[in-house]
């Protein structure tokens, strides 16, 4: 593993990687500064209507491209989990949605090799707006329980997300 940044923000000395409580970590040798790496935090929302079908969005950037993807993302500085996955569901599906439980913590990276992920994620109900595919979004679909395509998803935390989600409404998938 290579430091994720060449040069020290502090002393501009090149950094190196030393072995510091049991994990490679990026050091400055010349100033002593340790650089942890932490996972970024996002959040996303299982949002199901009335007949119990899931929201799902099929992605229209990379990683993942046209796949389908549960609607969320990156939080802002100092927002709130929860207030992130309303705002990334509003951005991506122009629906206004309240939340109506917490559905799980999933750990993760961003793509293939990317960055560390933290993804929080809640159970929704939409309470307004027009559905319409906005942002990094090129198509949203509901699906019933026994619909829902595993098999073309994005990431692997949103995956144990929707299974956890089946089995909490007794649907089990692999």
């Amino acid at each position: 593993m290579a430091p994720s940044f060449r040069y020290c923000p502090h002393c501009r000395a090149e950094l190196s990687l030393r072995a510091i409580e049991g994990r490679d970590r990026t050091f400055c040798p010349a100033c002593q500064a340790v650089f942890y790496e932490n996972s970024k935090p996002c959040a996303g929302a299982l949002v199901s209507d009335g007949e119990g079908r899931l929201l799902l969005a099929r992605r229209a950037i990379a990683p993942f491209l046209g796949l389908w993807d549960i609607p969320g993302g990156y939080l802002e500085a100092g927002e709130h989990p929860e207030a992130g996955a309303v705002r990334e569901v509003r951005e991506e599906t122009g629906l206004e949605v309240a939340i109506t439980g917490f559905g799980g913590i999933y750990m993760d990276t961003y793509g293939e090799g990317g960055v560390s992920t933290l993804n929080a994620f809640y159970e929704a109900r939409v309470v307004g707006g027009a559905l319409s595919a906005q942002d990094d979004v090129s198509e949203l679909a509901w699906f019933a329980p026994g619909d829902v395509p595993l098999d073309a998803f994005s990431f692997e935390n949103g995956k144990q997300a929707i299974r956890d989600w089946l089995a909490r409404r007794g649907h089990v998938r692999r």
